[in-house]
């Protein structure tokens, strides 16, 4: 059978338009160039009262289908008078013939949104029953007939489209059918967003009947994206690159979430990669932190107390590997102040993300304009980043995805003595900075920290022994006294040979390697004290 385009209808004398909006955003737009182009208007109750108000003369979906709304409201659009009038083929002469026979209207627009379920149940307190009153039925009934039948039906779900899609067509008398499949295809799009969003919170609300494996991994799972913006381009300039939103994390805390853009140039794939790394490394920390990345990996990592110098702590964290800070990104998870603004200035970075930037310091780091300042304001209590997004993570692979729970540190962390000797006190606080940070690195990683700030660190590599090398190699003469963590275990002694070779003291990593008793043996040798975790944090 031979296929065709369906065919744009032009304006005819009379234009049958339905309204009905929860959202009523620009309806004083549309509202004006129905009124302009002498459309009999068709609205619910509280969109006909809101479009009396504005002068456009409405009348009742009863009006149209003369039958009331009933049950307070769940049918109102549910009759044939009005998807009869939506879906009839305009070419079709026996189906206009029963429209005639049974005295119904054509329907050539239909603006409609649909009942605020996001809103409800984002609410605190929601009850079950109050977020399934927010669940409209007979809204996505009506917008899908008019997405179904877009080649007669104008369907408008979005109000930033009333005022383009309303020129369009009093300036030529039609609308396109470009512009028709377009409003049709976000039509679908957003009918079928909202039925996700209620099948994901009916399926979140049996919670407390299921294990946690069937609550964090449904038989069916909705990833939706809202672009937020196109970038310059993507890991490399011959990529196209564009940055999205998802439906999985809190949305206000994310970096995507809460960003804003102070000063620089737009941002990149690569820097939002970048300052993502920097924020999830300086949130891990609840006293003031600040956190250099590379390849979104740390370079530089200091920890310091609430009284401390912001600038000093940075200072510290810069002197970690000055080589590789250069042109990179910084992450700090305290406001930002004049003084430290000038200590930044001096090195160049590529982007520096804080909760907030003084007026002073704004001004400072301004002068340079390549540095893109962004702001992402923290909650009211920082914390642990498993509590600013998502609990689940994805990764792409061919033809599907894999998805895990979020690889989080938990505060009552396991440190198992291994060794005769114990760690000291100072060795157990750099021990446990340097086991946060140690998971930010890629695997094999190995971190080696002191007085609270990294010195030396390697990882990616397909050896351990390798990755510590590198660390040594890195930290040089601020080995001696270090302490060393290991995302994973060490499966011979020559990893940890090589550390106390160099002058570390101490070492904690998970344990659990059929050499373990060799590795403790040369712990013991060279007088290191070792403790397990029992847990490991690869970042393949």
């Amino acid at each position: 059978m031979e296929s065709r385009e369906p065919q744009q209808t032009k304006a005819v004398n009379t234009i049958n338009v339905i309204v009905s909006v929860s959202d009523a955003s620009n309806l004083d737009v549309l509202g004006n160039a129905l009124k302009a182009m002498g459309a009999n208007v068709y609205a619910t109750g509280g969109t006909r009262a809101s479009l009396r108000a504005l002068g456009v003369d409405a009348l009742s979906i009863s009006d149209l289908t003369g039958f009331p709304e009933i049950l307070g409201g769940r049918v109102k659009t549910l009759h044939p008078g009005v998807h009869s009038g939506i879906l009839a083929k305009r070419d079709d002469e026996a189906q206009m013939s029963q429209l005639r026979e049974h005295n119904l209207r054509t329907i050539e627009l239909v603006a409609g949104n649909l009942y605020p379920f996001a809103a409800t149940i984002a609410k605190a307190g929601v009850t079950l029953p109050e977020a399934v009153e927010q669940i409209d039925v007979g809204g996505p009934t009506m917008i899908r007939a008019a997405a179904k039948n877009f080649a007669s039906v104008v369907v408008l779900c979005d109000p930033a489209d009333y005022e383009p899609v309303m020129r369009e067509w009093q300036d030529t008398g039609e609308v396109s059918t470009e512009t028709r499949k377009r409003l049709a295809t976000k039509a679908f799009r957003h009918v079928s967003e909202y039925d996700a969003l209620i099948a994901d919170y009916l399926d979140a609300s049996q919670s407390g009947k299921m294990d946690d494996t069937e609550n964090l991994f449904p038989d069916a799972m909705d990833l939706r994206l809202k672009k937020v913006q196109v970038l310059r381009y993507g890991e490399n300039p011959h990529q196209l690159g564009a940055l999205y939103s998802d439906n999985l994390s809190v949305t206000g805390t994310t970096l995507v979430g809460s960003l804003k853009q102070l000063h620089g140039p737009e941002l990149s794939y690569n820097n939002l990669m970048d300052a993502d790394a920097a924020l999830a490394i300086v949130r891990d920390y609840t006293t003031p932190a600040v956190a250099i990345i590379k390849h979104a990996g740390p370079c530089g990592l200091a920890c310091g107390d609430e009284n401390g110098d912001l600038a000093e702590l940075f200072s510290r964290a810069l002197a970690a590997d000055p080589l590789s800070a250069f042109g990179g990104i910084v992450g700090i998870n305290r406001p930002v102040d004049g003084i430290l603004a000038q200590t930044i200035a001096k090195t160049r970075f590529d982007v520096l993300v804080a909760p907030s930037f003084s007026e002073e310091a704004i001004d400072t780091l301004a002068r340079k304009r390549n540095l893109r300042l962004l702001a992402v304001p923290d909650p009211s209590v920082p914390g642990r980043d498993a509590d600013f997004a998502s609990k689940l993570a994805f990764r792409q692979i061919s033809g599907g995805f894999l998805v895990q729970s979020r690889d989080a540190i938990s505060d009552d962390l396991l440190m198992e003595p291994a060794t005769l000797r114990h760690p000291t006190l100072e060795e157990i606080a750099d021990l446990v900075f340097a086991w946060r940070a140690v998971r930010h690195v890629r695997s094999n990683a190995i971190v080696l920290a002191k007085n609270m700030v990294t010195v030396g660190i390697g990882g990616g590599q397909t050896s351990r022994v390798d990755s510590v090398k590198i660390a040594v190699e890195k930290a040089g003469i601020h080995v001696p006294g270090s302490v060393m963590a290991s995302d994973a275990f060490f499966p011979f002694p020559d990893g940890i040979e090589v550390a106390a070779q160099a002058g570390v003291t101490a070492v904690i990593q998970p344990g659990g390697s059929v050499n373990d008793d060799a590795v403790i043996e040369a712990a013991d040798t060279a007088g290191l004290a070792m403790v397990f975790t029992r847990k490991r944090h690869f970042r393949h």
